[in-house]
């Protein structure tokens, strides 16, 4: 029933629940509380009679939900398991459907809101929206600040974005990770979104950001947390676990290998042997790939967030081989293409009211740190990674291909491995149920051996 809600509510649907009950003052009232924080988000509206002052099947109460969800009762679907709770529903002209088995409960639903919610491949989980979660600010330094959003109570994970993303590229996690009994912190790093774009290139070196990064654990007052990177962002996770191995309790990195630096190998030569890197190639001349992506925010997204399956011949996915000789990412490409499954229209509207606002030299910046990042990495001790690790492949990636996780076991001896085959590069958006299964079953996993407890909601 919650996949359904969340299906429905992605479909244009508003959600509610109604509930009987009362005030909980009683010992097992931490129970009733985390069910009812829950609920709450997963659905649009949650009323309880003690609060309201009435009750089912009253028709006020009825009303009350009918008038905070602005809809007409010729336009509600309401489901209940008792049925003088429906009558009184129908008698107002609404549609009603009596539960006893889920599944013929679901298919009525289904059949009445005219949206498929059985025989799915996947169900896509709650997702929070900017508007329904926790904002915040922490001041690294004088002059920048990382701006992070928060849910949960429990052990704290620390989620870390790539390129070209934001916190909001961990919509389907945050949720899920908080009611498997989690603190979840999910970050802006620094150039994207609400946190601070230096204009200088070297505020963005890895030696940099994880400076930051144990600041705005300092700042938290977290000594110790689990890190969960992507993309970049896995770069960044991993390079922690390195050096900085007292702050970090595990750390897990989706799509991103750990790269050992090679000191007689120079990184840009490391990159141009590589045919599908040659986008990081473009993106080193400051300014340049900064005006392309500027150029139009609807068609970069568009054109970027393509789930793996979603390729139209007339607009095949991007080609990140020849990008300096074609001279652009987005050279021969649509104008006005297709969006992805993957990418709501929501979604796509708040990824561009983010980038409106400092644009892409931030982001690109991380791009342009390379040899200072391997003079860095050669420089710091490199011994092996103990803590527990997890290492999350996609079948489907075209840059980070799963391949280049190969003998990762040699310098992590405690690595776990999550495979996801048909999934492309933008993991968290395109196979996220099965992403979150993966990654709540290791962080169980990984607290439970340390005896460190973990309180789930649901």
């Amino acid at each position: 029933m919650l996949e359904a809600a969340v299906r429905l509510q992605d479909s244009g649907f508003k959600t509610c629940v109604l509930t009987n009950t009362w005030v909980d003052d009683s010992a097992q009232r931490e129970g009733t509380a985390q069910a009812l924080s829950s609920l709450s988000g997963h659905f649009n509206l949650l009323i309880e009679s003690c609060r309201a002052g009435m009750r089912k099947p009253e028709p006020a109460f009825y009303s009350l939900a009918l008038d905070k969800l602005n809809a007409k009762p010729q336009e509600a679907i309401f489901l209940d398991d008792i049925g003088a709770n429906l009558k009184v529903a129908r008698e107002m002209g609404m549609a009603t459907i009596l539960v006893g088995d889920t599944t013929e409960a679901l298919n009525e639903l289904q059949t009445l809101s005219g949206v498929q919610l059985l025989g799915c491949e996947e169900f896509m989980p709650s997702y929070c929206r900017p508007t329904d979660v926790a904002h915040g600010f922490v001041s690294i330094k004088p002059g920048v600040k990382i701006h992070y959003v928060e849910m949960g109570d429990g052990p704290p994970l620390c989620l870390c974005h790539g390129f070209p993303e934001s916190w909001f590229s961990w919509r389907y996690q945050i949720p899920a990770l908080a009611d498997a009994g989690f603190r979840v912190l999910a970050l802006d790093m620094k150039g994207y979104g609400e946190s601070t774009a230096p204009p200088d290139i070297e505020e963005y070196s890895q030696e940099e950001i994880c400076k930051d990064l144990v600041a705005f654990l300092d700042k938290m007052g977290i000594p110790q947390v689990t890190l969960i990177g992507h993309d970049w962002g896995g770069s960044v996770v991993w390079n922690m676990a390195q050096c900085y191995p007292e702050r970090v309790r595990a750390v897990a990195s989706l799509n991103t290998p750990l790269f050992p630096a090679k000191p007689d190998v120079n990184p840009m030569e490391r990159i141009k042997s590589v045919p599908i890197f040659d986008y990081q190639l473009y993106f080193q001349k400051p300014g340049v790939a900064e005006a392309e992506m500027e150029e139009n925010l609807e068609r970069t997204f568009k054109l970027m967030f393509v789930g793996s399956g979603d390729e139209d011949p007339k607009n095949p996915s991007l080609n990140t081989v020849g990008v300096c000789k074609r001279g652009g990412l987005f050279v021969g490409k649509l104008q006005d293409p297709p969006r992805s499954r993957i990418l709501s229209e929501s979604a796509l509207q708040y990824y561009v009211q983010q980038y409106s606002k400092t644009g892409f030299r931030g982001p690109l910046n991380w791009y342009r740190n390379m040899e200072k990042n391997w003079r860095w990495a050669c420089a710091t001790p490199g011994g092996k990674i103990m803590m527990p690790a997890l290492m999350v492949t996609a079948g489907k990636d075209p840059v980070l291909l799963p391949v280049f996780t190969t003998g990762m076991e040699n310098l992590i001896p405690n690595l776990t491995r999550g495979h996801i085959e048909e999934c492309g590069h933008w993991t968290q958006m395109e196979r996220p149920a099965e992403l979150n299964k993966i990654l709540i079953q290791w962080l169980k996993d990984t607290h439970q051996e340390a005896s460190i407890p973990i309180k789930t909601k649901l």
